[in-house]
């Protein structure tokens, strides 16, 4: 019955880092939702094979040019996901806050277990070279604290 406890710790902390990533990929999924709402239609008019490749290379270096920085706003429905997700990671947290306030080695070493497969596998994630990886250190703060 105890080994099932710690498989079901690991498990509890694996969850907490796919909710982790999943929040990420949610607003990532957002974001590029409202960045392909901002990207122009394709040109529509062309009277000339010569004005025809002028409008094909224009408007493939509008695909290639970054959008402007602009601000966004997630809609209702999109916040409430949002929510939802903060608010399952939280409650994920503090669940494990409390398994490890019982003082037990075994289940504080089966958390550490559980954070290192849980990032293993769902932070496997690329780096923006252009950024120096300075994105990479913008990484959220733990979930229960902050």
């Amino acid at each position: 019955m105890f080994a099932g406890s710690c498989i079901g710790v690991i498990l509890l902390v694996v969850l907490l880092e796919f909710l982790r990533r999943a929040g990420k990929e949610y607003d990532r999924y957002i974001i590029s939702q409202h960045a392909r709402s901002l990207v122009p239609g394709p040109a529509s008019s062309a009277s000339s094979d010569h004005d025809h490749g002028k409008t094909a290379a224009t408007s493939a270096a509008a695909a290639c040019t970054p959008v402007a920085a602009s601000k966004f706003r997630p809609n209702v429905f999109q916040q409430a996901i949002r929510a939802f997700l903060h608010m399952a990671q939280f409650a994920v947290a503090y669940f494990i806050m409390l398994l490890a306030m019982y003082y037990n080695g075994y289940i504080i070493i089966c958390i550490f277990i559980g954070a290192y497969i849980g990032y293993f596998v769902f932070g496997w994630e690329s780096f923006n070279i252009g950024n120096n990886g300075k994105d990479r250190m913008e990484e959220n703060v733990t979930v229960c604290c902050g």
